[in-house]
C-alpha cells in the first residue's frame, strides 16, 4: 500500500534504468591528482578498448569502428604507458591485485602481440599473482582459434562474451556479424583454452518474442558455460534501434514483456542451478562467482585505463579524458589523462555502498554498520518497510536480501533505498 502523493510519484515497479556508478557523470568536475597515492587496500584495474568491430543497433556507448592495426597499435602503446605512469605515481605495485578486467568495446578485437604486451607491462608494474582474476570481454566475430589460444598462453582465467541472443532471425536484426552458430564455435574455443566462460543475452532486443526468447535461454544453458548475464535492452537516442523504432521498422517488446522473458530466464536457469550472485548474473552449480564487479561494488578501488574509462580510488572518482586522441597527445606529453572526477562525502559512499551492494542480492548489516555507522534497515525505513511489505526484499538481523521478486526488477531496490536520501543530503 502507497500511503502518500510523494511515495506514488515514484513507486513504479520496473526494471527499467541500469546503474553503472554514483554518483553520477553530472557531478563530476576537473580533478587534480593529489590524493589518489599512498593506500595500501586491494586494488582492482579496468582496461578499456574503445575499438569495435561492428556497431550494434542498440549500442550507446562510445565505440572506434574501421581503425587501421597503426592506430590500434599507437592506443595499446599509450596505454602500456599509462600503466606505467599511474604505477610509478600512485604506488600501484605495493597494493595486492584482486583483478584485472579487459573491457571495451572489444578487446579481443586486439591482436595477440597487442594483448602479449599489455600483460608483459601489468607483469612489471602491478602485483598480478595467480589470485588475480584476468577477465577479457569479447565478441564471437573476434573469436578464432589463434585468438583462443592467446588468452590461454595470457593465462586468462574468465572470458565474457557478449553474444546477445543465440537466435539468427534476432541477430540479424541487431545488425551484428555474428549468427548462431559462429557465437556457439567461439564459446567451444573459449572454453578450451581452460578459462571459465560467461555469455552475456539481452532480453527485449528487436524482434523478440516468448519463442525467440525462450530458444536462447535453452540454448544458452545447452553450452554448459559457467555463468549467464541478462542485461535488459536500454533505448537510447544515439543508437540505431532509436531512428528504426521512430521510423516503425522495427518493434521492441514492452517493459511487461520484457519482466516476462526475464522471469522465464530465472525460471529455466533455476531448473539447470544456474544460481544468482547478482540480480543478472547466474553462475553454474552457486560456483564460479565474478571477482571484479563484486569487488568493485562492495568498495574496493579500481583504477581505469584507457581513453573515457572511470574508476575509484579512496575517496575520489576519476574518469579519463573521452577523445582517443586527445588521450594518446597526454600520454605522450607525459600526463595522465585524468579529466574529470568526484571526491565523495560521508552521504555519497553511504548512498554508493547501498546502490551498488545491492547488485549483490545481499548487503550484510553488521559490514555495513562497520564501514558508515549505520543500521541500514532503521536509516531507510520507509522505503525498506514498503519493500518489504511488498515482497521485493527480506530483512534478517544480519542481512537485507532481495526475493526473487526484487531479483526480476533490477536496480529498483537499490534506486527506492536511496531515493530519499539523494534528495535530502545530495
Amino acid at each position: 500500500m502507497i500511503n502518500s502523493d510523494k511515495e506514488r510519484q515514484y513507486w513504479v515497479p520496473e526494471r527499467r534504468g541500469f546503474i553503472t556508478n554514483y554518483p553520477n557523470f553530472m557531478h563530476w568536475k576537473r580533478l587534480e591528482e593529489a590524493g589518489l597515492a599512498g593506500i595500501r587496500e586491494p586494488l582492482n584495474i579496468y582496461i578499456h578498448t574503445p575499438f569495435c568491430a561492428q556497431k550494434c543497433s542498440y549500442c550507446y556507448y562510445r565505440t572506434v569502428q574501421g581503425s587501421r592495426k597503426s592506430e590500434i597499435d599507437a592506443y595499446v602503446d599509450a596505454l602500456c604507458k599509462e600503466i606505467e605512469m599511474a604505477a610509478e605515481r600512485f604506488d600501484l605495485a605495493q597494493r595486492p591485485l584482486s583483478s584485472v578486467y579487459f573491457g571495451g568495446g572489444t578487446p579481443t578485437l586486439l591482436t595477440g602481440d597487442n594483448l602479449l604486451k599489455i600483460r608483459s607491462t601489468l607483469d612489471r608494474c602491478v602485483n598480478v599473482t595467480d589470485e588475480t582474476e584476468i577477465t577479457v570481454e569479447g565478441e564471437p566475430v573476434t573469436i578464432t582459434d589463434k585468438k583462443a589460444q592467446i588468452l590461454g598462453e595470457l593465462n586468462v582465467t574468465r572470458i565474457s562474451m557478449g553474444v546477445q541472443s543465440l537466435h539468427d532471425e534476432i541477430i540479424k536484426l541487431s545488425h551484428r556479424q555474428d549468427t548462431q552458430a559462429r557465437a556457439l564455435r567461439a564459446i567451444e574455443m573459449s572454453r578450451k583454452t581452460g578459462a571459465s566462460v560467461n555469455i552475456d543475452l539481452m532480453s527485449g532486443l528487436a524482434g523478440d518474442t516468448p519463442e525467440t526468447w525462450a530458444y536462447s535461454v535453452a540454448k544458452a544453458i545447452e553450452t554448459g558455460v559457467e555463468s549467464i548475464t541478462v542485461y535488459k535492452t536500454e533505448l537510447y537516442t544515439n543508437t540505431e534501434y532509436y531512428k528504426e523504432l521512430r521510423s516503425n521498422k522495427i518493434t521492441l517488446p514492452n517493459d511487461d514483456e520484457e519482466l516476462d522473458y526475464m522471469q522465464h530466464a530465472m525460471d529455466e536457469f533455476a531448473k539447470a542451478n544456474y544460481v544468482p550472485w547478482s540480480f543478472f548474473t547466474f553462475t553454474k552449480d552457486d560456483k564460479y562467482r565474478h571477482v571484479h564487479s563484486p569487488s568493485i561494488w562492495r568498495g574496493e578501488d579500481f583504477y581505469a585505463i584507457g581513453a573515457s574509462a572511470f574508476g575509484r580510488m579512496g575517496d575520489y572518482l576519476i574518469q579519463n579524458t573521452n577523445e582517443v586522441g586527445r588521450y594518446i597527445e597526454m600520454i605522450e606529453g607525459g600526463d595522465l589523462p585524468i579529466h574529470r572526477g568526484h571526491r565523495m562525502n560521508s552521504m555519497d559512499k553511504i548512498i554508493r555502498d547501498i546502490v551498488l551492494g545491492m547488485k549483490l542480492v545481499t548487503i550484510d548489516l553488521e559490514s555495513f554498520y562497520e564501514r558508515h555507522g549505520v543500521n541500514l534497515p532503521a536509516f531507510c525505513k520507509d522505503s525498506v518497510d514498503r519493500l518489504t511489505k511488498e515482497g521485493y526484499i527480506e530483512v534478517t538481523d544480519t542481512e537485507l536480501k532481495m526475493t526473487e521478486k526484487g531479483i526480476l526488477h533490477g536496480d529498483l531496490v537499490g534506486k527506492d533505498m536511496t531515493r530519499s536520501l539523494m534528495e535530502m543530503y545530495t
